[in-house]
Formats: C-alpha cells, sequence, structure tokens
C-alpha cells in the first residue's frame, strides 16, 4: 500500500512539474576522434581535480552530477592525435585516473602540473555543458 501511494506521488510530482530540473556540468566532444578529459573545481574548502572521461567523437558526457556549486570550473583535454585544449590555470593531474586534491607543489607531490583552460558559468548557472571543436575546424571558420 505505502509503495503505491509512493509511485502515485511521483507520478503527480512528475505530471505537475515539481520534480527538480537536472542540473550537470557536461562537455560534448564535437571533434572526429576520441578525447580524454580532465576537469578541476574548487568544493569552497579546496581545489579538486580529476580525470580522465574518454568521449568518442560526437559523444556527450556528464562529469559532475548535481547543481553547480562555483562560478569557474577549468578542463584539459587531449585528442589521439596529440592537439590540445589547454589553458594557464594549472592544475595537478597524472597520467592514469585520479582525483587529487590541492593545485600546489604537484611535482613534489608527485603528479604532473598542467595547464586548464577556465570556464566561467556565470554566477547563477545551475547547470553548464562545454562544446569541444577541432581546433583545424573553428580556424577555417
Amino acid at each position: 500500500m505505502i509503495r503505491r501511494v509512493f509511485l502515485l506521488v511521483m507520478i503527480l510530482c512528475f505530471a505537475c512539474g515539481l520534480v527538480p530540473a537536472r542540473a550537470d556540468f557536461r562537455l560534448c566532444n564535437n571533434t572526429s576522434g576520441r578525447v580524454s578529459v580532465a576537469i578541476a573545481y574548487t568544493d569552497g574548502r579546496a581545489w579538486l581535480s580529476e580525470g580522465w572521461w574518454n568521449l568518442r567523437a560526437s559523444a556527450c558526457e556528464t562529469l559532475l552530477r548535481g547543481p553547480l556549486a562555483a562560478q569557474y570550473y577549468y578542463v584539459y583535454a587531449m585528442d589521439e592525435r596529440g592537439g590540445e585544449w589547454k589553458g594557464k590555470s594549472f592544475m595537478c593531474t597524472r597520467d592514469r585516473e585520479f582525483r587529487i586534491e590541492g593545485r600546489e607543489d604537484c611535482f613534489a607531490r608527485g603528479f604532473d602540473r598542467t595547464g586548464f583552460f577556465e570556464i566561467d558559468t556565470g554566477r547563477d548557472a545551475r547547470n553548464w555543458t562545454v562544446q569541444l571543436t577541432d581546433p583545424a575546424a573553428a580556424a577555417a571558420q
């Protein structure tokens, strides 16, 4: 009986639009090849960098689930042909899967130091999608 009531309440909430909107940080690979992606952000206490997500061509992936907690996020990506999407904000990374707290003393802690590009999501954004495109295609336009 309780299960039926719960199911009925969920159906009514969904029908009335009371189910919370989904809010995530996503990245789409709009290139012609596979890319590997890392992300960095602050959780309010410390800097975190995480990787690697491997996205096939024309695929999207949710990197962080839930409402955005910060205005600025940082991304680094590389493709199979040696192309990179990078910037001047340095974070700690490593060759295999990682979740690293802090962005200082990367080498001394046994990590690589990698330049990420900054994404300003705005003050009130609840979700965001980054679109990676082929650098050659962007230059041609």
